[in-house]
């Protein structure tokens, strides 16, 4: 599984002020979708483009084109849709599909409520979206969901993610790749990231924190 920390000076920055207490979610929701941007210029280094041409000043010139419908966005609900806007900002004309996906808190397994996907799936790349890789379940879920619609190429998006995730994952899709702002140390008994970021999705949304 090739797995990219992007580690740039302003993902650092960013990334330390979501981890403050002290960050409310207007400005958290702010940061998390700044660094899902940066996340995403990096995971789509390598997308084809196509020539077009454009009429300039000067004349007739020819440019390259990234086509929309070659990709979809596939936020993991409800966090993944805090952290939607910052790739739509790059890439604004990709669908959306959705995957709504609720962990067990007693058994920390994912169950699945909701999905919507874009058609002609199996001619995308997806670009999977949650701002937390904890146990890795969603996640793989998520990705199973999107192999069995016909997706052959899924890139997951993570502002956090936790060294036992990224192992199942390895174990479970070792062929998708993945974009995380940082590896943090550990889970904790309750399976949250250690440091992390606390409960994204409350952060993000400003609902009480268990």
């Amino acid at each position: 599984m090739h797995v990219v920390v992007v580690d740039h000076p302003l993902v650092r920055h960013k990334l330390g002020k979501l981890r403050s207490i002290d960050t409310d979610p207007v400005l958290f929701r702010h940061l998390a979708g700044e660094i899902a941007a940066l996340l995403a210029f990096e995971a789509t280094r390598d997308l084809p483009t196509t020539p077009i041409t454009v009429q300039t000043w000067a004349g007739p010139l020819q440019v390259e084109h990234v086509a929309g419908a070659n990709l979809t966005l596939v936020p993991i609900l409800r966090a993944g849709l805090g952290f939607l806007p910052g790739v739509q900002a790059m890439l604004p004309a990709a669908p959306v599909s959705v995957i709504g996906l609720r962990r067990n808190e007693t058994t920390h397994q994912p169950e699945g409520y909701y999905q919507r996907l874009a058609d002609h799936m199996e001619a995308r790349t997806a670009l999977l979206i949650d701002p937390m890789l904890a146990t890795g379940g969603s996640a793989a879920a998520a990705i199973q969901t999107l192999k069995e619609a016909g997706c052959r190429r899924i890139k997951c998006l993570f502002l956090v993610a936790a060294p036992e995730g990224l192992a199942l994952l390895e174990a479970a899709h070792p062929d998708v790749e993945v974009f995380v702002a940082a590896v943090d140390e550990r889970l904790d008994e309750n399976a949250y990231i250690r440091p992390g970021l606390g409960d994204a999705g409350d952060r993000l949304f400003g609902t009480p924190m268990d």
